[in-house]
């Protein structure tokens, strides 16, 4: 049973899809466990690691769809995905040559770890991504 997971309410479907879909594949040998118009999600040994799911969708289902798509100014990071990798920097470069942009380039991070070493990059709608080994 899926006891607890991140769900992603995503503005651009099709681009957060293909992307998770590669970085995924490559990083942790996931295929999508589910993909339908609008909805996919990847299991991780056997339970639900993440899933999309198209936020107009979502506003409609809850009677937010006149509220505004976004905020007016940039705020800061309320949430973001972690994934823990064999390599950050192999990582990193999965991940931007898949499309996401560099908000840290990869970088050991004593003061939070002894041997932790992070990377911290945001997907096509802009969401969060730290990639780390310890």
């Amino acid at each position: 049973m899926d006891v607890l997971y991140p769900r992603l309410l995503v503005r651009d479907f099709p681009a957060c899809a293909a992307f998770y879909q590669a970085v995924l594949r490559e990083l942790l040998g996931v295929e999508p466990a589910r993909f339908l118009p609008g909805y996919a999600s990847w299991d991780i040994e056997g339970q639900t690691g993440l899933s999309l799911f198209g936020r107009g969708m979502i506003a409609e289902a809850v009677g937010t769809a006149d509220l505004p798509r976004a905020a007016q100014n940039p705020v800061q990071d309320s949430a973001m995905l972690v994934m823990k990798v064999d390599d950050v920097d192999k990582a990193a470069d999965c991940l931007t040559r898949h499309g996401a942009t560099v908000a840290a380039p990869p970088q050991d991070r004593p003061d939070w770890g002894p041997t932790l070493r992070t990377a911290h990059l945001r997907d096509p709608e802009g969401n969060l991504i730290e990639v780390q080994s310890y």
